[in-house]
């Protein structure tokens, strides 16, 4: 059974899904309503889901350890982006991200998922815009979601970025934490070195 995640929550992964090893994220959204009727001209939303890969020092050493839709794969072959959806059309997932655990090279110590608003100066969007959004983790052993976090509130106005959660190594097993925290930043490079 899915657990729905609240901001700060901790789990286990090896207690919720014992036998892990290919992990899925997935990232879903709806698309904005179209403003001025039929002939309305307001943009897509485009978010961006990512990863940033840390080091015990919760610091980014290499460029190449962001995986997102300009580096769709680690070099580790460990994390694979399964690409960028420009609108959000569609039913389940918009974007996905697979990470097969045991290829994680030692040196990573933690791996931060994200989205951003792309392009959200210009086109004047941000997160509380977005309807329905949400992240889940999925063990692709068995396709069971492991847990869930609904990302869409009020509490996100004048912020086009979001830490979604972190997934970490503690004691030699991984854990999953539910952040939930805003920012606004100017894209992915941008929020990247907040950690370099």
């Amino acid at each position: 059974m899915s657990i729905n995640l609240q901001k700060g929550q901790r789990i286990s992964l090896k207690k919720e899904a014992p036998n892990l090893s290919r992990l899925m994220c997935g990232l879903g959204w709806d698309v904005a309503p179209k403003s001025g009727g039929w002939f309305g001209s307001s943009p897509d939303f485009d978010l961006d889901a990512f990863v940033i890969c840390l080091n015990e020092n919760q610091k980014l050493t290499n460029k190449s350890d962001i995986v997102y839709f300009g580096n769709l794969r680690h070099s580790s072959q460990a994390i694979t982006h399964l690409g960028d959806n420009l609108t959000g059309d569609g039913k389940g997932d918009d974007e996905q991200i697979i990470v097969d655990l045991p290829q994680v090279p030692t040196k990573i110590n933690k791996l931060l998922f994200l989205i951003n608003i792309y392009d959200s100066k210009n086109r004047k969007q941000e997160l509380s815009q977005v309807k329905n959004a949400f992240v889940r983790l999925v063990d692709l052993n068995n396709n069971q979601e492991i847990a869930r976090y609904k990302l869409s509130g009020s509490q996100y106005q004048n912020k086009n970025g979001l830490i979604l959660g972190e997934v970490y190594r503690h004691d030699a097993e991984w854990k999953m934490a539910a952040i939930g925290d805003a920012f606004d930043a100017r894209g992915i490079a941008d929020i990247a070195q907040k950690y370099a």
